[in-house]
């Protein structure tokens, strides 16, 4: 929150609140630099999200003395976009109807059925992410917040190795020398090690992370991914407070888009799908968390199952085409479609 000091008696909270601040020595604005919201309602004796309110309105009353930032043209905005950069999925078709791969700069969320694939596709992007700027990759490092428990190590191994395979002999049949010490440059474990993992156990420390997220970005440049693994986990239906929660998630949402936009980030979230009843008592899986949710991502990609085939289509975009492309998850990893054996001819026999 760099910019001018502000007395904490000018914050918008409540009086009560205030003095608690004040109580246990937080007399400006600068006094709540780098501090996290679990750490800060520790020290001031405050519930968590009292914590969170409390950043929030210091960070925007800083943001206010700043002054208001000046309009973009039209023009700025589709050259922005335009020259967005692009994370790919290894899997061609599923790259396609993304415009490419996952676009920096902007959120998007997958949402699908436990088992469909979205934590394989979700460290599958961990590792592309790191493909030098040699191959048309971004050379950069990835931020995994794992809400689930879900995140496999073995399986990142696994997936690291394929990806150095594949551009070490890309690089070797192309003759390319950048290519080619691009590739030898990368290993298993510097791939590794360029995904920082957050393993967060409940809704106030996925706050935590979020909120710590821009001094971390500061701290570690090279990132250019953030994956959260699920968004939805410790938001279900046994979340008690549901204005809470609708605050929590705006609050997140709003977190997320400003994170992508001002660090130019790519934002991946997976979402879980559930059961909704409509009214001739038909049911159909929708994306959880509701309708209040559906605005926080740019693009949502439903992944379903298809006469035992994944697919993923392209359910919400402001510039792609809803359609639909079929993807596979292998011992490499997410990949395209298989190819098909050919035939064998029919034995001939000579007449008579």
């Amino acid at each position: 929150m760099a910019g001018p000091r502000l007395e904490v008696l000018g914050l918008a909270l409540a009086p009560g609140l205030r003095h608690k601040l004040q109580c246990a020595g937080f007399r400006t604005s600068a006094d709540l630099e780098g501090i996290g919201p679990v750490d800060l309602a520790r020290e001031v004796q405050i519930t968590p999200e009292e914590a969170l309110l409390v950043l929030k309105v210091a960070s925007v009353r800083q943001g206010q003395q700043g002054g208001i930032t000046g309009a973009r043209s039209a023009q700025q905005l589709y050259e922005r976009e335009a020259a967005a950069k692009r994370i790919i999925t290894f899997c061609p078709e599923l790259d396609q109807v993304l415009g490419g791969g996952i676009a920096s700069g902007q959120i998007t969320e997958f949402c699908g059925v436990p088992g469909v694939g979205k934590t394989q596709l979700g460290i599958q992007l961990a590792v592309d992410v790191q493909i030098p700027e040699a191959f048309g990759g971004l050379a950069g490092s990835a931020v995994y917040i794992d809400t689930e428990g879900s995140f496999m190590v073995e399986r990142a191994v696994e997936i690291a190795d394929a990806c150095c395979r594949h551009l070490q002999r890309s690089a070797a049949n192309s003759g390319d020398q950048a290519k080619q010490q691009s590739a030898s440059a990368l290993s298993r474990d510097s791939m590794l090690a360029n995904i920082h993992y957050f393993r967060v156990r409940d809704h106030v420390e996925q706050l935590a992370a979020l909120q710590t997220l821009p001094n971390f970005l500061q701290q570690h440049p090279q990132v250019r991914l953030i994956v959260i693994d699920s968004i939805t986990f410790h938001f279900r239906q046994d979340f008690q407070d549901m204005a809470l929660r609708t605050r929590i998630l705006a609050q997140m949402a709003q977190q997320l888009m400003q994170l992508a936009e001002d660090r130019d980030v790519a934002v991946v979230l997976m979402n879980q799908v559930t059961t909704k009843i409509s009214g001739d008592d038909q049911t159909r899986l929708v994306p959880a968390l509701g309708d209040s949710w559906a605005h926080a991502a740019t693009s949502r990609v439903i992944l379903f199952w298809q006469d035992q085939t994944r697919c993923a289509f392209i359910y919400k975009s402001p510039y792609l085409p809803a359609r639909t492309a079929q993807f596979h998850i292998t011992p490499e990893g997410v990949r395209g479609k298989r190819p098909q054996k050919r035939a064998r001819p029919k034995d001939v026999r000579a007449p008579g």
